[in-house]
């Protein structure tokens, strides 16, 4: 994984690659190269490192003639970083080049197949296995060849491959790994996201799973795991262009963080209506509301931590009980789901492999699916009973943050929406609890005015080597969400604890000069909190402390100290974020780091 990008058309395609691969920069790499089709064949570049080697090593894609090609940023997953891993990789006769996103799971098999038969590996990657099997099965017609390569793949892919005999075609495919294709005039697209193709195009297809597309200048033909030819049709991008770019920025993540108040309320405000709640579900009905007694929210990463604050709000309006359980381990568990089950997956890409995985154990086993997504059409969202979109716009950043705060609104218009169809939410509580949305956007503003001061508490412990977060209930999950971001853009070592759990091990980790993050938003056990914050202070520890504007018990005992305005207790989670992720972005910007493109990580995880 992490970036591909195909063209064909009439304009010289390398520097169109160069410059559609920097599109998806943000998505992480840590290598990148071209494959070119001319009437001479293929040609290749590759190159360890940022995508500027490989603007310097082909003078910006002019020593690369050819209308037509493949383009691919790379993490690591099968072999080091280096210019012979990176891809496209090359069959070893040269006849087909691939891009590869996803994982080769028999990898191993098919090259020991292929070294038996003769073929000969350069890399350690099990991409160039790709390349040599579509080359081995290569009789003439090269959709045959595909063809009959896939089905001998075991795990997830998306793939572009390019014939040197055959300039005027390209062909994508892809299974359990995103793939769009850009539909121009007297051209076209592939592509791994929608920026890499706006400066072209608007009109898209989402390949879906199994399909096969062959392009040409002319247009594109797709056909089903069956070989038999799909008419679907394209689906127009509304969203401008600058919503892409850094807009004056600095950085993606802080354009994204000022965007939250916007995002939320697009989120919220086509679905309160009238004083009431309109999700728009079709398939999970009210009947099917009332009948859950058990709820799963499934998830990966950020996303989780929605699910974990959640958890607590949606066990205590629905009287049910509710697990949040990470993808990667649901699938593994031999989880308890039947048809009384809803499970709840949330994914910003809405290809997050893990959990379209763990989604489909679920379906397996009888359960109810209603996804939370920001990307419309994409595979966990096609694949759900129901869905609601965030439509928080484009997020480009690695760390997320708007897609955080939108999913969580989300979470509050489905408690809202399940407690007044299980009998649980009077009028007038359902009166109060729409205001509180309502206000919602705006109170988030209000915290964006948090800045200044984050930004003075970040020159403070930007040098650190570690950093604790604590918090009880609500606060222990938002405690969770403030430490990763820290730790995925700084680099610093950060922790997130159970504040009642201190004392069980943790607190033997507190240290003269440790910083320590105490959230005290969540009233009902304030009194807790100010003990545990003597606790650590007690060990040296300097406290940083969140509480609400009209508390003085935590300023009397912290060092410094976060307030935030009063508000409904269901929006509470949605107040502490924005400082938190202030504070994140600006110790990583004093630390030097690529906020953007923090290391070792992509956007979206499209492998296990």
């Amino acid at each position: 994984m992490c970036g591909i990008v195909g063209y064909i058309g009439a304009k010289q395609a390398a520097p169109l690659l160069l410059a559609a691969l920097e599109k998806l920069e943000y998505r992480g790499y840590d290598s990148a190269g071209l494959a070119i089709l001319s009437a001479d064949g293929l040609s290749v570049c590759k190159a360890k490192g940022r995508l500027s080697v490989l603007f310097e090593r082909t003078q910006g894609g002019a020593s690369m003639p050819g209308t037509a090609g493949v383009g691919h940023t790379r993490w690591a997953t099968h072999g080091e970083p280096s210019d012979v891993n990176s891809h496209p990789h090359l069959s070893h006769s040269g006849r087909v080049a691939v891009v590869h996103n996803g994982i080769v799971e028999n990898y191993a098999q098919l090259r020991e197949f292929l070294t038996e038969h003769g073929y000969v590996f350069h890399s350690d990657t099990d991409t160039e296995i790709v390349a040599q099997l579509v080359d081995y099965y290569y009789k003439g017609d090269p959709v045959a060849a595909v063809r009959a390569a896939e089905a001998q793949l075991m795990g997830s892919y998306a793939l572009g491959i390019a014939f040197a005999a055959h300039p005027n075609m390209l062909i994508a495919v892809r299974k359990d790994s995103p793939l769009i294709l850009g539909l121009g005039e007297g051209e076209n697209f592939i592509a791994s996201d929608i920026p890499a193709l706006l400066k072209h195009t608007r009109e898209i297809v989402r390949l879906g799973e199994r399909e096969l597309a062959v392009l040409t200048r002319e247009g594109i033909s797709v056909y089903d795991r069956f070989g038999d030819p799909v008419e679907r049709e394209p689906e127009y991008i509304a969203w401008d262009v600058s919503a892409a770019e850094k807009g004056g920025y600095a950085h993606f993540m802080l354009k994204e963080i000022m965007e939250q108040p916007e995002a939320i309320r697009n989120t919220l405000s086509p679905r309160v209506r009238d004083g009431k709640i309109e999700l728009g579900l079709t398939r999970i009905t009210e009947e099917v509301i009332r009948g859950i007694d058990k709820i799963y929210i499934v998830a990966c990463g950020s996303a989780s931590y929605v699910g974990m604050t959640s958890q607590y709000m949606l066990s205590k309006m629905l009287h049910v009980p509710v697990t949040v359980e990470l993808a990667s381990e649901f699938r593994y568990s031999d989880p308890v789901v039947d048809a009384n089950t809803l499970v709840i997956v949330i994914s910003q890409s809405g290809e997050t492999l893990d959990t379209l995985f763990a989604l489909r154990e679920a379906k397996r086993r009888g359960g109810r699916i209603l996804s939370i997504v920001n990307v419309v059409g994409s595979a966990i969202a096609n694949e759900s009973e129901d869905v609601v979109y965030t439509w928080a716009g484009p997020e480009i950043a690695v760390a997320t943050t708007k897609a955080y705060s939108t999913q969580l609104a989300v979470m509050y218009l489905i408690a809202l929406h399940f407690a007044k169809v299980r009998g649980y939410l009077a009028d007038a509580a359902q009166e109060e609890a729409v205001a509180a949305l309502t206000a919602l956007p705006d109170q988030v503003a209000a915290m964006l005015g948090k800045r200044e001061q984050m930004q003075y508490l970040a020159s403070l412990f930007f040098n650190l080597r570690d950093i604790f977060f604590i918090g009880r209930n609500l606060d222990y999950a938002l405690c969770l969400e403030g430490s990763l971001k820290l730790k995925e853009i700084s680099y610093i070592h950060s922790e997130a604890y159970a504040a009642g759990e201190l004392k069980h091990g943790t607190i033997s980790l507190i240290e003269p000069g440790t910083l320590v993050i105490a959230l005290c938003t969540y009233a009902p056990l304030r009194e807790k909190m100010v003990s545990n914050i003597r606790e650590v202070k007690a060990r040296g520890a300097v406290v940083i402390a969140f509480t609400d504007e009209a508390d003085q018990t935590v300023p009397a005992v912290a060092d410094h100290v976060i307030t935030l305005p009063k508000c409904a207790q269901l929006v509470l989670p949605s107040m502490p974020l924005i400082p938190l992720q202030l504070f994140a972005y600006y110790v990583a910007l004093l630390k030097g780091c690529d906020i953007d493109k923090p290391r070792n990580l992509a956007k979206s995880v499209t492998v296990e």
